[in-house]
């Protein structure tokens, strides 16, 4: 094995290697101890190490995922399609097609939340400004209330 070859696969051991506690993990990720071992139990998380007491002991490459998994439920996407992602890495490399078509849809439902969002934001603005007061509040496009005449919604 080479130089380089030993130093990335003692740096993928030290990346592994258990070490933290639950409670350790539920601060650093902001998840409670109840939603992590649940994790665990549906399949979300691989396996989980274990210390010689039979407590689990999480892995910077534990908190990598869990981190990833955060970002994913903030898309929206459902627990089940999570666990299906996660089934689809354990499986291996020959499911990058698959992962790769669920993140590009994941990434097309978070850019059409966005563009809600900043409709929703402009719609917002518009209100703030007629409740300053504001006589260069412009409605935007997107309202498309239909009120009686001289009322407002």
């Amino acid at each position: 094995m080479d130089q380089d070859a030993a130093l990335r696969a003692e740096s993928d051991d030290e990346h592994e290697r258990p070490r933290y506690s639950i409670g350790q993990v539920a601060q650093r990720s902001g998840l409670s101890r109840d939603t992590l071992r649940w994790y665990e139990r549906i399949g979300l998380m691989g396996y989980v190490g274990r210390d010689h007491t039979g407590n689990r002991r999480f892995s910077d490459r534990d908190l990598e995922w869990l981190a990833l998994i955060g970002r994913l439920r903030l898309t929206g996407m459902p627990v089940a399609d999570m666990i299906r992602y996660a089934e689809l890495v354990r499986a291996g490399e020959q499911t990058y097609p698959d992962r790769l078509e669920m993140f590009r849809q994941t990434r097309s439902d978070v850019l059409d939340k966005i563009a809600e969002l900043q409709q929703t934001v402009a719609v917002l603005d518009y209100k703030i400004a007629i409740y300053e007061g504001r006589s260069d509040a412009v409605r935007p496009a997107t309202i498309t209330v239909h009120t009686s005449e001289g009322s407002d919604t």
